[in-house]
């Protein structure tokens, strides 16, 4: 009889992470980020992420959108490591549609992004697949010495915080699916905004950082798993946007979603109650708002809560296998 197939954690713990062992700069391979010693000032952030036509993306989007999320994607990884971009590499995996028309266009959809972010190309691969297209992003950053971010590092009595809003990529791709309509939910699953002001602003505020991928719930947790703590999320307090709002009124099972659908790439902090001023001031420094959802105490596990009462948590987020 076959044994339980490894989800992504434990397959990274099981057979990766003893090859990173002893180089304190990976972290395990337990943070979405490595960081390097680059020099006696700064230490060298480095990401990599793949995504997927047909996973990740729309098998029919529109180049320009592709080559916007497979960059934003990492960048907001550098972010949640408080890390500021500056280069990037670029790996292309063609498939056999590909066209000279199909480059161009997202060739410029990655020379709109690098004027946006500030971030310029630096090197890569191009080969060509029998499919699907796959393209991944190897993004550079910057941080003062020692002091990036990671998922560990919370510590009991932390508030949870979030950027921005909730679900509004989870809703969005049921609407790029056809399930149901909302333009503007769409397009902020097809077009991340990674907070990119807002993350090296975190540095010696937040305790731990993670970005939103995978869930709410999952990226979250990660952090309580990671700093060896328990975590209480307050579904009351995790903000909205005035067209989830509305949506989730119609159809209150979109919760689930909402809290385990993942991609909408904002910030999941946790902060000592003596940084929140600070915290409110990088915010406003950086125009985005946050929101405090929850805290961290001992134990283990995630508790999700609706008005004062725990309830089932939905899915935790998405899992790749």
């Amino acid at each position: 009889m076959a044994g339980r197939r490894l989800g992504q954690f434990e397959l990274i713990a099981r057979y990766f992470a003893p090859l990173a062992k002893g180089f304190p700069g990976a972290g395990d391979l337990k943070s979405d980020n490595a960081f390097l010693p680059a020099d006696a000032r700064h230490d060298l952030v480095v990401k990599t992420d793949t995504i997927v036509a047909g996973v990740h993306f729309l098998p029919d989007e529109r180049p320009e959108i592709v080559a916007a999320k497979a960059l934003r994607v990492c960048l907001s990884d550098l972010a949640a490591g408080g890390a500021t971009p500056y280069a990037y590499q670029l790996a292309l995996a063609l498939d056999p549609a590909w066209t000279q028309r199909w480059i161009a266009a997202f060739a410029r959809g990655l020379g709109a992004d690098q004027r946006r972010y500030g971030v310029v190309l630096c090197g890569g691969d191009t080969v060509a697949t029998p499919g699907p297209l796959t393209v991944t992003i190897t993004a550079f950053g910057h941080v003062a010495r020692g002091k990036g971010l990671s998922r560990s590092g919370a510590r009991r009595g932390d508030e949870l915080w979030v950027s921005g809003t909730i679900g509004d990529a989870a809703i969005g791709l049921l609407a790029a699916g056809g399930r149901l309509a909302s333009p503007a939910l769409e397009n902020r699953y097809r077009l991340p905004r990674p907070r990119t002001t807002l993350g090296p602003l975190l540095v010696g505020i937040a305790n731990a950082t993670a970005d939103v991928s995978d869930g709410l719930l999952a990226d979250a947790g990660h952090i309580a798993e990671a700093s060896h703590l328990a975590l209480v999320i307050e579904r009351d307090r995790v903000p909205l946007s005035r067209e989830a709002r509305r949506i989730l009124r119609a159809e209150p099972s979109l919760w689930a979603n909402v809290l385990g659908g993942g991609d909408d790439y904002e910030l999941v902090m946790a902060v000592p109650a003596r940084r929140r001023s600070a915290l409110l001031k990088a915010a406003r420094t950086a125009r985005i708002e946050v929101s405090p959802i929850g805290s961290f105490a001992a134990g283990r596990g995630v508790r999700l809560t609706v008005g004062g009462r725990t309830v089932r948590a939905p899915r935790a987020g998405y899992v790749h296998f």
